[in-house]
């Protein structure tokens, strides 16, 4: 996860899909689009070893694009896979014991904080990142607005960088920037958008360019 140039960055998160085929093709596609600070990879129902397999392809294709591959899910599998980080989803106890065991060797962030209190608690084991929002939660076109609101008290209070979930449309880039987060995460936006991965990204870049408020270095 490397840190915002001056402003919010793009973080994509890969959708369930049965064909890994199809899916390492549209995750090329996408990186191609423009600037991605990192990749999600997250375990859906997949068993061990599945996971692994798939993580193996995708793991290489977001390195190979210089960003930052991270598997949600197996720790064992993200060691296996060399992936560059560890997205903990099960709460502060798995997050702090994440923390202690990977980092700084990989890049450990916390996810599914849903309220204040549960973002302090996992901030307290200081994380790469904090992730506001849940991996599949792009079910409307607008990121949600508890989730802006959590990013927004976050980056205005913490050191640790924000990102949050972003919407089914790709202009939900442009609020989530305005909330002062260095990290917008798009999934249905980029890989179900009509024109393709690529062209969902490169306008999400343009959007960020051209409305994202920059940050002071």
């Amino acid at each position: 996860m490397t840190a915002p140039e001056d402003r919010c960055r793009l973080v994509l998160i890969v959708p369930a899909h049965d064909d890994a085929a199809h899916q390492a093709k549209t995750l090329e596609d996408a990186l191609r689009g423009g600037d991605v600070a990192s990749v999600i990879i997250p375990q859906y129902g997949l068993d061990d070893a599945s996971f692994q397999k798939l993580a193996e392809t995708l793991v290489g294709i977001v390195q190979e694009a210089g960003a930052a591959a991270l598997v949600a899910g197996d720790s064992r599998v993200a060691s296996r896979v060399k992936a560059d980080g560890l997205h903990v989803t099960s709460g502060a106890e798995a997050l702090s014991e994440a923390v202690e065991n990977f980092s700084p060797k990989l890049i450990v962030g916390g996810g599914n904080a849903d309220d204040r209190h549960k973002a302090l608690e996992q901030g307290e084991s200081n994380p790469d990142y904090m992730f506001f929002g849940k991996l599949e939660g792009d079910i409307k076109p607008e990121a949600h607005p508890k989730n802006m609101a959590l990013g927004e008290w976050w980056a205005s209070m913490i050191e640790i960088p924000a990102v949050v979930m972003g919407g089914s449309d790709v202009a939900s880039v442009v609020a989530v920037a305005e909330s002062g987060v260095e990290f917008v995460a798009l999934r249905e936006a980029v890989f179900g958008h009509a024109g393709g991965a690529a062209q969902a990204v490169a306008e999400a870049n343009a959007l960020l360019d051209e409305k994202a408020p920059r940050f002071g270095g």
